[in-house]
């Protein structure tokens, strides 16, 4: 059971109304993270303008969705990791891929190396070492792209630890286990 209201449409305030028609919108439903995020209009519209901001920068959606994932797999969150995977194999990532992309791992060297950049940032909550952001130029990695792989890291784990203090209900398909590989 949530630990914070998952606002209804019945139950949303006007401003609360708007936001959830935004995020519609965006995304095409309303997931349950969405609803817990509208108690406050505030927290919600936040999430959404960054959110779109960063749909206008140099990192394409299946990069995106990739750093998502990842980011959730390290935060350990769950809804995160079944919204994600499941938004992964919309855009077409295979089961295999979307194991890979949990590892911090890519068929692309550029992708594999900003995957490489956001589990070190994650993990050591941003205090990476020199050589990490060499490797990553190394693979091409320019400085707005890890400006924006910063800013993916931001947004998502603000996603990941709404949904460890909600506790929202599961409104996607459970991803499979993270393989040993």
């Amino acid at each position: 059971m949530p630990r914070i209201t998952q606002v209804s449409d019945e139950t949303a305030t006007p401003r609360a109304a708007e936001l959830l028609a935004d995020t519609r919108r965006q995304l095409g439903r309303t997931p349950n993270l969405y609803r817990t995020l509208v108690n406050s209009p505030a927290a919600l519209r936040g999430y959404l303008d960054f959110r779109e901001a960063l749909t206008k920068g140099v990192l394409p959606p299946a990069t995106r969705e990739k750093l998502a994932l990842l980011v959730a797999q390290r935060n350990d969150c769950d809804y995160c990791i079944a919204a994600h995977n499941a938004r992964g194999k919309a855009l077409g990532l295979t089961a295999e891929e979307l194991q890979r992309v949990r590892r911090a791992d890519d068929a692309d060297p550029h992708t594999a190396a900003l995957l490489t950049l956001a589990a070190h940032i994650v993990d050591r909550r941003g205090a990476v070492d020199d050589a990490d952001v060499e490797a990553a130029r190394a693979a091409g990695v320019t400085d707005e792209e890890i400006a924006e792989t910063v800013a993916h890291v931001a947004l998502n784990t603000y996603s990941n630890m709404v949904n460890h203090l909600a506790e929202p209900d599961l409104d996607f398909p459970v991803a499979e286990p993270l393989s040993r590989e």
